[in-house]
């Protein structure tokens, strides 16, 4: 019997599923499980009775949304270019009330104690002006570890022409455990502020989506393949979300 395919969608209250067999759609809708969505998509799956037969399901979720509404991401660290840790608060020149004297900002996913410099320094075409001082990033990686977080951002000046100086600081990184988040992976485009804050919001959500697929794969068919919906109205692999989580 051929393969089927399903998608999901969670929400705060339902989780709906869709199937399509043989050019017919068939719905299902089941309670959420918000603590654990994985859940619900599996008690739905069987109540369809197609876990035998799933071949693909592809799944359109809100965690990360909801992980940065509520402010409930893990505490996440920024490692950038000496001199440009504060580019999360400096922003753009283009802001709601531009001359309200009195306007609140929002604060920013990393706050300014877990913003760590190194020393390091590429020009516009990625030439290196300044090599990679290792003992900037070892400090700096001290730094993180005893602040105590768990997952790590990594914007480095004009990062996008040449990665190799945010490659070596990764790979530090991982080295400690830590999970870790590198701009030239997540957004290897110019313009510092947009690349620096796309980069902390994917560490910021990037463990618990992580962790959310891993456990959803594990309870899927072996031989079935999980798909994740971007934003675009694309989809992306499982193994993609989990390190691209901002995608």
């Amino acid at each position: 019997m051929a393969d089927l395919l399903v998608g999901v969608d969670t929400g705060g209250t339902f989780t709906d599923m869709v199937l399509l067999h043989e050019g017919t759609f068939s719905v299902h809708k089941v309670l959420s499980t918000p603590a654990d969505p994985s859940r619900a998509i599996m008690e739905g799956l069987r109540h369809l009775g197609v876990l035998d037969r799933l071949g693909v399901l592809v799944h359109g979720s809100t965690v990360a949304t909801n992980a940065v509404l509520e402010q409930k991401g893990v505490r996440t660290g920024l490692v950038t270019t000496a001199g440009f840790r504060d580019v999360l608060e400096i922003g753009r020149q283009t802001r709601p009330s531009l001359y309200d004297l009195r306007a609140r900002k929002v604060p920013p996913l990393v706050p300014r104690s877990l913003r760590v410099e190194v020393v390091e320094r590429l020009d516009e075409r990625g030439q290196v002006l300044v090599q990679l001082d290792e003992a900037s990033l070892t400090a700096a990686i001290e730094t993180l570890q005893e602040a105590g977080v768990e997952a790590v951002a990594i914007s480095l000046l004009f990062s996008f022409a040449n990665p190799a100086h945010e490659q070596i600081v990764a790979r530090a990184l991982r080295a400690t455990g830590l999970y870790v988040s590198a701009s030239s992976d997540v957004l290897p485009e110019f313009r510092e502020y947009e690349r620096t804050s796309t980069v902390v919001l994917n560490a910021y959500v990037g463990p618990l989506i992580d962790r959310y697929l891993a456990r959803l794969e594990m309870d899927l068919p072996e031989r079935s393949t999980l798909r994740i919906m971007q934003s675009n109205g694309g989809s992306i692999s499982s193994k993609t979300a989990r390190r691209e989580a901002a995608r």
